[in-house]
């Protein structure tokens, strides 16, 4: 398949018409960050990503890096702004230096896909082999920012799909799989249009799309149930609505812990659950703090029926466990009666956020310059088992670890023990009234298609909401208000695609697939030059 050659460099640009490209590609990296909000634009990543590989298609490696550079930081930092609100508003850093702090880690975060962009126009030979080159580079520059230094795969280029016709791809190919693919398209997208233009064969820009789009009609029409209902169950979800100013406060800290237990022990639930650090407080300090309100909850559990008139038969809450002396973890305790001298269930977040709850080596002064109270906690391992309530398996996840499916899909292993519910307790709070909020909805929502489970989202500020197995929220309490959600959630079992092969080998395969694509266009673009 061939485009015609690799085209000629552009002469130099000089003055101010050298930074037209690098600013276009800047627009066009923050317009494509709307979709993660309002996945009805998911149209937008796809143009603003074929605008890229048009800008890409005369630069030398060098202006290339450039170009992807300009993109990846507008696109990162139009995406996470709302991390200033955590720094200068409740961290206490003065505002220059939170922003600049946010530019910082989005600039960094670039040089991924400034590097991917480098490869592309160093090694494309204006073949329709390009489509797969720059598939390839993309999905390996999405791998390496999902993953390297704890990885922050936050507005990755597939949650922005999570209602196109490419979220039929979630339960196989997950989300970094779904972002390859409209790579593919837009690369595509982009041939088809230089062959309208008579800049390259029509067959060849015709052949180097049919593949990406092929993979995609086949999966929207043939959708796939690789899971099966388990039986309902009945759901309080709390949302405290406290604000994160306010979380600590000695004056606040009575009326939120006396609010937090009156929706636990007065919810009419099978499974009630109240968010992230509902009780902010360490065992020891809530003990002197409030003396027997963890025991008042526990007791309660221990001695209660299930439904409507008996109260709640389980909870699971968010509470920091552990100590200052021997270390502390950010935990979900389960709640429930259970055979005498077994253990109370607790799980303890594995994937922590740098800075907010541990501290990067060499690293140390930045976070002492912030007020974040318990930022150094101890990690939990990746496999927990889940727990158990009316015959499901609910498998919590706290906050930002449901980003990473690949880790939550590591429960699914064992299909006789593999989560039948998740559960995200999170606190959002820290980034105020911001599109936080919905763009972790969204994320959750996809979660819900690459492992066909439902999940449950109990929230401080919001989204706290129900969201079934297909990605549809079913239930949802309005942001920034304090309530009880009641909803019936309905458990799922089986194994998708992704579940199988992700459970096993993490990422690996698309690790392989992008390595593969890869050789294969460089190969084929040095057997195929054009004329």
């Amino acid at each position: 398949m061939s485009f015609g050659g690799p085209p000629p460099p552009l002469p130099p640009r000089r003055g101010r018409w050298r930074w037209l490209a690098p600013s276009a590609a800047a627009v066009l990296g923050a317009l494509q960050t709307l979709a993660f909000v309002h996945t009805a634009w998911w149209p937008l990543p796809l143009l603003a990503l074929a605008g890229l590989v048009a800008l890409l298609d005369t630069a030398s490696p060098r202006r290339a890096a450039l170009l992807g550079w300009c993109y990846g930081t507008a696109w990162l930092a139009a995406g996470t702004w709302w991390l200033f609100i955590s720094m200068h508003r409740y961290g206490g850093l003065p505002a220059p230096l939170a922003a600049a702090a946010v530019f910082a880690l989005s600039a960094a975060l670039s040089l991924y896909l400034a590097l991917a962009c480098a490869a592309y126009a160093r090694w494309r030979r204006g073949t329709g082999w390009d489509v797969a080159l720059f598939t390839s580079v993309w999905l390996l520059a999405e791998l390496a920012r999902g993953v390297l230094f704890t990885g922050f795969p936050w507005v990755a280029a597939g949650y922005a799909l999570v209602d196109a016709p490419l979220a039929a791809l979630a339960p196989w190919l997950g989300v970094y799989g779904m972002g390859a693919v409209m790579a593919a398209l837009a690369a595509g997208l982009w041939g088809v249009l230089r062959a309208a233009h008579g800049l390259a064969p029509v067959r060849s820009a015709a052949l180097a799309l049919a593949l990406p789009l092929g993979v995609l009609l086949a999966a929207v029409a043939a959708p796939a149930e690789f899971t099966r209902p388990t039986g309902p169950l009945q759901v309080a979800l709390l949302q405290t609505n406290v604000a994160q100013d306010e979380k600590f406060s000695a004056e606040r800290l009575p009326e939120s812990l006396a609010w937090v237990a009156r929706g636990l022990l007065e919810a009419r639930a099978e499974l009630v659950v109240a968010p992230e650090t509902a009780v902010p407080l360490l065992p020891g300090q809530l003990e002197e703090f409030a003396p027997g309100y963890w025991q008042q909850l526990q007791a309660h559990f221990a001695t209660t029926g299930a439904g409507v008139g008996g109260g709640p038969r389980a909870a699971l809450v968010g509470v920091p466990l552990g100590d200052f002396d021997r270390g502390y973890t950010n935990s979900v305790a389960g709640l429930t009666a259970r055979p005498a001298g077994a253990a109370e269930y607790r799980y303890d977040k594995h994937h922590l956020v740098p800075f907010g709850e541990f501290i990067p080596t060499g690293f140390r002064w930045f976070t002492q310059m912030m007020n974040i109270p318990l930022g150094d906690f101890s990690r939990g391992g990746l496999q927990q088992p889940s727990f158990a309530v009316r015959g499901q398996r609910v498998a919590p996840n706290i906050c930002y670890e449901d980003l990473f499916g690949e880790e939550l899909a590591q429960r699914f292993a064992d299909p006789a023990t593999a989560p039948t519910v998740m559960a995200n307790l999170s606190n959002i709070g820290w980034f105020g009234n911001s599109i936080a909020i919905p763009q972790h909805l969204n994320i959750s929502r996809l979660r819900t298609l690459e492992l066909q489970r439902p999940m449950l989202r109990a929230t401080n500020t919001g989204a706290t909401a129900v969201v079934d197995h297909r990605g549809r929220v079913t239930a949802q309490l309005a942001p920034h208000t304090r309530g009880v959600l009641d909803a019936v959630v309905e458990g799922r079992e089986g194994l998708t695609p992704f579940a199988w092969w992700a459970s096993r080998s993490g990422l690996a395969p698309l690790l392989g697939l992008a390595l593969l694509l890869g050789a294969a266009a460089l190969v084929a673009g040095r057997r195929r030059p054009g004329p």
